[in-house]
């Protein structure tokens, strides 16, 4: 893309967007110019929803990653080129509602019980002590672990939103370890060299042996613990508004889905069935 690669990378970081999203969105641009082998700026709205309907129809890619090529593509034209391009030219896919996948809290116990490597373990442990994204917890530092306050920094927030979730006593203990045997430096879990972090897929590899190792059939993913801290806490009677924000929720109504698997909403709500005066409840021989 060359000049216009320049002017898009600019034009990002005026706006503040995280160098992760830069990334995103410069590589989305980029395949989009590599599938039709022609300059983008030659190109418009009719080649952009040509593009995304191949990605979702030939490629099958995910939602998640067809709107974040549909962003990188709206920004490039709209923000960098300066052309109209409204909502209804490429429109986002409509969001399919799934319930979280969980595990239960024995499950989450087998998990690290079955992990015999430290630093595989601490991992786990930050992962699910505190709900945290993957990329967050890959991008702490040793600095982040602020054992006086009995708290964490999350640095690498989604949408560069920094906040604090609570630092677990046992976690505390297994990190003293850690860093008694490891001693990390730039990075808290720093992958080959301690210049640079874990990489991500080295952690869903960890997950996947972990999982097997402790028995548990399902597929088991970084979020899943994320997924799974939410709903025990909410399991525990934790208040809504507090998970919103140990989760980095922008807004509670994301941090709602959660309700809908916690045994605890379940269990505390008596159906009306219940309440009624009546002999037909009962079962008749």
């Amino acid at each position: 893309m060359g000049e216009m690669r320049d002017r898009m990378e600019k034009e990002l970081k005026l706006r503040g967007l995280s160098p992760r999203t830069r990334h995103c969105y410069l590589r989305a641009v980029h395949n989009f110019v590599r599938f039709y082998r022609r300059p983008a700026e030659q190109m418009g709205i009719p080649e952009a929803r040509a593009y995304v309907l191949h990605l979702i129809e030939e490629k099958k890619l995910g939602r998640s990653s067809v709107i974040q090529t549909v962003c990188a593509l709206r920004f490039f034209y709209c923000k960098v080129l300066q052309r109209s391009f409204s909502l209804d030219d490429l429109p986002y896919q409509k969001r399919k509602r799934h319930l979280p996948q969980t595990l239960s809290e024995k499950e989450v116990a087998a998990l690290l019980e079955a992990e015999p490597n430290l630093k595989h373990r601490v991992i786990l442990m930050t992962l699910y002590s505190g709900g945290l994204r993957l990329q967050e917890a890959i991008q702490l530092r040793p600095a982040d672990i602020d054992s006086a306050g009995m708290r964490i920094r999350i640095r690498a927030g989604k949408g560069g939103k920094e906040r604090f979730v609570m630092l677990s006593s046992a976690l505390l203990d297994a990190l003293r370890d850690y860093f008694r045997e490891y001693r990390p430096e730039e990075w808290l879990f720093y992958g080959h060299t301690k210049a640079e972090p874990i990489h991500p897929r080295s952690v869903q590899r960890l997950i996947k042996q972990a999982a097997s190792a402790a028995g548990i059939r399902s597929r088991v993913t970084p979020h899943m613990l994320r997924h799974s801290f939410a709903t025990h806490l909410l399991d525990r009677g934790t208040n809504l508004r507090y998970i919103q924000e140990l989760l980095g929720h922008r807004n509670i109504g994301t941090t709602m889905i959660y309700t809908h698997v916690s045994r605890r909403m379940l269990t505390e709500v008596v159906s009306p069935l219940d309440w009624l005066d009546t002999s037909a409840k009962s079962s008749r021989k």
